[in-house]
């Protein structure tokens, strides 16, 4: 008896959407929870907790701008409308091919972009099975400027915002009280921004358009709810004056250390929103090809293939995520929670607002600047820049390992289904 090649197609999608997502909980989430763990704000076990919720709704409620882009920008559907199974090999090669750089790179511990990943699988399935004509290059270009301008942003924002808190907490006469005070509101900033966004524009691919006044306003009401959590989880430190003998701002990192939930969350979130394409994406766009028969420049986006990136980002990042986490965490830079605090809120920011306009950014590229901004703002010796150069390898050495390795397994897939078609 044999198989419906539907159920085959559509059975081999969500595996692979599932093996790619598994990836980049291993390699792109563990980095995005570094700082947390690295800086010892978090345990490891507490940062897969919060991962597993924020990564989940930034996936699920705010992933599908960048979805549309991995999906349908890279690659040009209408050279693939006689072919449409030359299209669904290509997508299927992308997700193998990334799933299986992403666990090499993760067993070797390297915060590789999993953004570059899934962008040079497709474009090496596109060359390989249609010609250099597949490929959208002006959207390759596109995202390939915001791979040096998003890193070189999230640095900045995190050296600016460790000098703030350094001018209007740290290197003051009272640093706790001023901590205290002055805590509150860099939360206020971070929750405003990831709620604001959010419900401006990450809600509108589930059906869900709310005003700008209405979205100001549930916006301030959840900032000022999450900044009153923080104002009352602050208040709860039990200040050590022994431990400022030993650490002159022991208790000063401890204010952090609490604020630091609070980024780590957004980061998490932000992630979620923006990586959760580089699996669903393909998978998406080879569960419309088969159920049209067609290779279709708009589609929509069932629910429950975000349902599987999400939770397949989780696991990855708690079965596998160890290696990543400590190289970004503790092997770039010495991190504290003022540190890691920075580092988080200069990179959620920058990549939620790639999100909701629809460009893949590297997190890794934007979060491994952030870390790089706050090591700056200390002096070039306070980096590793041995680690600093293997990371710029690794990242170099990305998207033509995707490219040859999704060539490679599209040429395989091509010779297992050659006498397989769903066209009617």
């Amino acid at each position: 008896m044999s198989l419906d090649p539907v159920v085959v197609y559509m059975t081999l999608a969500a595996a692979l959407g599932l093996f790619m997502a598994w990836g980049i909980g291993a390699n792109d989430v563990a980095n995005a929870m570094a700082t947390s763990v690295g800086s010892r704000a978090l345990t490891p076990v507490q940062a897969v907790m919060i991962a597993a919720v924020f990564e989940f709704c930034g996936a699920y409620f705010a992933g599908g701008e960048v979805t549309s882009t991995i999906r349908k920008g890279i690659v040009d559907a209408a050279v693939f409308q006689r072919t449409p199974d030359l299209f669904i090999y290509g997508m299927l090669a992308a997700l193998l091919a990334s799933g299986v750089w992403l666990f090499m790179a993760s067993q070797r511990g390297w915060p590789v972009s999993t953004t570059h990943t899934i962008v040079g699988a497709i474009i090496g399935f596109a060359i390989a099975s249609v010609g250099l004509h597949a490929v959208h290059w002006e959207e390759v270009g596109t995202i390939a400027v915001s791979w040096v301008i998003s890193p070189m942003l999230a640095g900045v924002l995190s050296f600016a915002v460790f000098n703030s808190m350094q001018t209007l907490i740290i290197d003051t006469e009272e640093p706790i009280r001023n901590a205290k005070k002055y805590g509150p509101v860099y939360i206020f900033v971070v929750s405003l921004v990831i709620v604001l966004l959010t419900l401006t524009k990450g809600l509108t691919h589930i059906g869900w358009n709310l005003g700008l006044s209405a979205s100001v306003a549930i916006a301030l009401c959840i900032a000022a709810a999450t900044t009153a959590m923080g104002v009352f989880l602050i208040a709860r430190i039990k200040i050590d004056p022994d431990a400022d003998r030993k650490f002159h701002y022991a208790n000063v990192e401890k204010v952090f250390g609490v604020m630091m939930i609070f980024t780590a969350a957004a980061v998490a979130f932000a992630h979620g929103s923006n990586d959760v394409a580089n699996a669903v994406g393909p998978m998406a766009a080879v569960i419309s090809a088969v159920h049209s028969g067609e290779v279709l420049q708009e589609s929509a986006l069932p629910p429950w293939v975000l349902l599987i990136g999400g939770a397949g980002i989780v696991v990855g990042l708690a079965t596998f995520g160890f290696r990543v986490m400590r190289t970004v965490g503790e092997h770039i830079t010495q991190l504290t929670p003022s540190r890691g605090f920075a580092a988080n809120l200069a990179a959620s920011t920058t990549v939620v607002l790639a999100s909701f306009t629809g460009l893949p950014i590297s997190t890794t590229h934007t979060l491994v600047g952030a870390v790089l901004g706050v090591g700056f703002a200390r002096g070039i010796a306070a980096l590793n820049l041995r680690v600093v150069g293997n990371i710029f390898m690794s990242w170099m050495v990305t998207l033509p390992a995707g490219a040859l390795l999704a060539i490679m397994f599209f040429f395989m897939f091509k010779g297992m289904f050659i006498d397989q078609t769903f066209l009617r």
